[in-house]
């Protein structure tokens, strides 16, 4: 899921309103393993030049460039880009063999620090840094499905205990499928949809989704669900839970 975070550098009082400006050319990046590289544009849609710093990671959000951990490169590693203007990256496999049965999720950062204002000059004021994160699958060759197809293999099942009741979702597939949503049908005729959240399910693995305590007698039938695909775009699907 496309994420991005504001980090506060230096904290006593906001000179101008500050908001990111850097646009990544997609909400994921999907890497082939026989390919060497892939890339990925970012443009700065802004109206001042942004230097920004890039890595990947392998889930820890607190990572740095310095802590990070996976066996991806990334040129160049930091950069500025002028307004209007665009910039390449170029994402290169450098590690170890990754497992071949099965896609491997890292995630990509991209940090935009603004330039600070010339009126600020000699003010305190609260620097804002804008921190993009987006996730990146490493995909092996020749898996026995298709992604198109990983949707269609999900297992529901309606779970109920001390805990509460969570619809759970088995994956055998060799992808990850993130949910932009989960959903219930409503109660009644014309009632809303009762939301679960969104996720991801990693491939042989499985996720759960509380049912809100209000409506823990509902779940039965079917699951509604959006899944983004390899583009970024979402489809709409559902299918019958298992009691």
């Amino acid at each position: 899921m496309f994420r991005t975070l504001a980090l506060a550098a230096l904290a006593i009082f906001m000179a101008t309103p500050s908001r990111a400006a850097i646009v990544i050319g997609g909400t994921r990046v999907v890497f082939p393993a026989a390919s060497r590289d892939v890339s990925l544009k970012i443009q700065n849609k802004g109206n001042d030049p942004a230097l920004v710093q890039v890595w990947i990671d392998d889930g820890d959000e607190a990572s740095t460039p310095a802590t990070a951990k996976a066996p991806f490169a990334i040129t160049p590693p930091v950069f500025r880009i002028d307004p209007g203007q665009g910039h390449t990256l170029r994402i290169v496999h450098v590690g170890d063999a990754l497992p071949r049965e099965r896609e491997s999720l890292y995630w990509l950062n991209v940090l935009e620090i603004p330039p600070k204002a010339e009126e600020s000059a000699g003010k305190n004021v609260l620097q804002l840094a804008f921190r993009h994160r987006i996730k990146l699958f490493h995909r092996p060759v020749d898996l026995p499905t298709p992604p198109e197809k990983a949707v269609s293999m999900l297992r529901w099942t309606v779970e109920r205990d001390a805990g509460g009741t969570h619809v759970r979702v088995d994956n055998p597939s060799p992808y990850h499928v993130s949910f932009n949503s989960v959903s219930l049908p409503g109660t009644g005729p014309g009632s809303a949809a009762i939301s679960l959240g969104g996720g991801m399910v990693a491939p042989g693995g499985q996720t759960r989704f509380a049912v809100p305590a209000a409506h823990r007698g509902v779940p039965s039938g079917d699951v509604g669900f959006v899944t983004i695909s390899d583009f970024g775009g979402t489809v709409a699907g559902s299918a019958t839970m298992s009691p």
